[in-house]
């Protein structure tokens, strides 16, 4: 039998109830906002200003515009170099890295733990009937060590699609199929199926984890530079929450080298400015407390 992602058995929370929640959701994230969203990173993405640049110069200099031209050649060729030379992208995500700390202490007694998705391909996974597992993946696999280590505390995976057109798949689902063959039992985990961003993963995790959220102590596991963002709207939202992060990009300890590897310094920078402008937009509109969360500032929240 072939595993289908839109045939699993789910609780999708958007047609269950979900009452003064779905309503704060639909204030706070119309799908206009969600639109601009998707088109604001569209422009701003480092690695397509790039592409940009390149391919609007090089029209450039076959027109009577070439001295824009060579500009815009030069200046897409100097920032590849910049960004290949530079740990730019390295210092910023560090920087993020190092707000919460590594393999925390955990109390005894949690409640439970919330994983985040972001870190599977859900495409992949129905195509090929297994589990396709993207950068990040220790999101996944930390979550089954500590289901281990915690063996009375409950478990929800949030993760959703944040596709525009087609949302059909949906990462919950993938991530179902990972976990059942990790050899999590199939009632051990509750999966959050609809959220399309870190604010609907707080808000719709919320409602599974009843008032426990609130009343209870939660562990949240994601990105370590994703966290500060993450743990700022979960800490927004009401959660009762420690922040377990996975998935390190550097050592914390501020040792940057010189080289000239373009391609990975483009990647990583892409990584790091989505991180800062994420963070800069959700303090704007108010879905956290902080413009920078760690764990000093939310410990007095």
């Amino acid at each position: 039998m072939r595993f289908s992602l839109t045939n699993v058995f789910h609780k999708d929370i958007s047609r269950d109830g979900l009452g003064d929640q779905k309503s704060l959701i639909c204030e706070s994230l119309p799908i206009q906002m969600l639109v601009l969203s998707k088109i604001f990173w569209l422009v701003l993405n480092p690695g397509n200003l790039f592409t940009f640049f390149v391919i609007c110069g090089s029209i450039l200099l076959f027109t009577r515009f070439r001295r824009a031209g060579r500009w815009f050649v030069s200046g897409a060729a100097a920032f590849i170099v910049l960004a290949g030379i530079f740990p730019v992208g390295s210092w910023m995500i560090e920087n993020l890295e190092n707000r919460f700390p590594a393999n925390p202490e955990i109390p005894a007694d949690i409640s439970g733990i919330v994983g985040l998705g972001g870190t599977i391909s859900t495409h992949l996974t129905a195509s090929r009937q297994q589990p396709a597992l993207t950068d990040g993946g220790e999101r996944l696999t930390e979550l089954i060590y500590l289901a281990r280590r915690f063996p009375k505390a409950r478990l929800i995976f949030s993760g959703g699609s944040g596709a525009l057109i087609d949302d059909t798949l949906r990462e919950a689902d993938s991530a179902r199929l990972f976990f059942e063959r990790m050899g999590l039992p199939k009632n051990r985990i509750v999966y959050e199926r609809d959220s399309r961003n870190t604010l609907e993963n707080a808000i719709f995790s919320q409602h599974l984890a009843g008032e426990s959220a609130r009343t209870g102590k939660w562990l949240l596991v994601t990105s370590a530079a994703h966290m500060p963002r993450a743990m700022g709207v979960f800490r927004k939202t009401g959660w009762n929450i420690q922040a377990f992060p996975v998935d390190f990009a550097s050592d914390g300890q501020g040792r940057f080298s010189l080289g000239f590897r373009p391609m990975s310094g483009l990647v990583t920078l892409n990584t790091a400015t989505r991180e800062w402008i994420g963070l800069l937009a959700y303090r704007i509109l108010g879905r956290t407390s902080e413009f920078v969360p760690s764990a000093e500032n939310l410990s007095d929240n």
